[in-house]
């Protein structure tokens, strides 16, 4: 199959899971983009995300997890877009001085890239975001107050906006195995609930970006698969590169139909994508030097998958 006679694929890495590539920030780009150069590609934000900097580019089409799950189950399709209108959700809780350099983050990006940002809201009541990593190792977390990011997003859509930032303040990650390249992004599943909930309620692409109290730069040498978030005070730009050309979500364009191939990390199968492409007979690639926490592999689950021991390998097969 193709769309408009380019092949395309999808090019996923579970966020929270401890990845091993793509588990920290932007360290599966390098990838993703050389895939890219083969074919279209549909990137998760954890893929390509990576604080100030981004992964991001033209032959890749940026979208969250709850709407990835919808288009492979045949419930929605993507609509290419060249540049969204974004509008950013703030929570009440971030401080004025910190919400101050986001707005100047904001500005930046503004100036650098042209991206269309028209606005924000601040939400009526704080967010209230707890995180925590639980007995399988996986990051999870709770939200207190999601109608109010509902509510604050549902103004900007109404201002014009067609793509959704949502900033909500976090507790400071006291963790200090992600910053040694070993651990699991602490903050990575909670931001998927936000996401998630968004994209159910408001069938818009959106992407999250956590604000910490602290902003100051360390000057400790962390692991280099997560250092663009030690040289930045905001992971704001990332997601407003990614949101730029977020695919819309619509009853025409590109269907799971359309999609050739889904590359995965070979442990970590058990999610609806892998699971539909088996059902569709499509190409599933599971690359096995990418390990996460889990244990969910394809003799596990009797998935019909081509394992590859690493994405060099894939590059060549592709």
């Amino acid at each position: 199959m193709s769309y408009k006679g380019e092949k395309l694929g999808a090019f996923i890495v579970p966020t929270g899971v401890g990845a091993s590539i793509g588990g920290y920030a932007g360290d599966a780009s390098v990838w993703a983009r050389m895939v890219s150069e083969k074919c279209r590609l549909i990137v998760n934000p954890n893929v390509v995300n990576a604080a100030c900097f981004s992964g991001i580019n033209e032959k890749m089409l940026y979208v969250e997890g709850y709407t990835l799950d919808k288009f492979f189950k045949g419930e929605c399709r993507l609509n290419p877009v060249k540049k969204n209108k974004i509008g950013i959700v703030y929570d009440k809780a971030i401080s004025k001085s910190v919400l101050n350099v986001h707005i100047n983050t904001t500005n930046a990006v503004k100036t650098v890239y042209g991206i269309d940002i028209i606005g924000y809201e601040v939400t009526e009541k704080a967010a209230g975001v707890e995180f925590f990593i639980d007995s399988s190792g996986a990051s999870v977390g709770n939200v207190a107050n999601l109608s109010d990011i509902k509510k604050a997003s549902e103004k900007l859509i109404e201002k014009g906006a067609n793509a959704i930032a949502i900033v909500c303040a976090f507790p400071e990650d006291e963790s200090e195995d992600y910053a040694s390249g070993s651990g699991v992004d602490p903050v990575g599943g909670v931001e998927a609930i936000i996401s998630h909930y968004i994209s159910k309620e408001l069938n818009i692409p959106c992407a999250h970006s956590p604000a910490f109290e602290n902003i100051s730069i360390t000057t400790n040498i962390v692991d280099a698969k997560c250092s663009a978030e030690y040289i930045t005070p905001t992971f704001l730009p990332c997601i407003l590169l990614g949101l730029n050309q977020a695919p819309q979500i619509r009853e025409v364009g590109i269907s799971v139909s359309d999609l050739d191939f889904l590359i995965m990390p070979y442990n970590s199968l058990g999610s609806i994508p892998p699971m539909c492409m088996n059902k569709l007979s499509k190409k599933i690639y599971a690359v096995k030097e990418n390990k996460t926490v889990l244990d969910v592999t394809p003799q596990k689950l009797g998935l019909n998958c081509e394992i590859v021991n690493s994405y060099q390998e894939l590059i060549q097969i592709l």
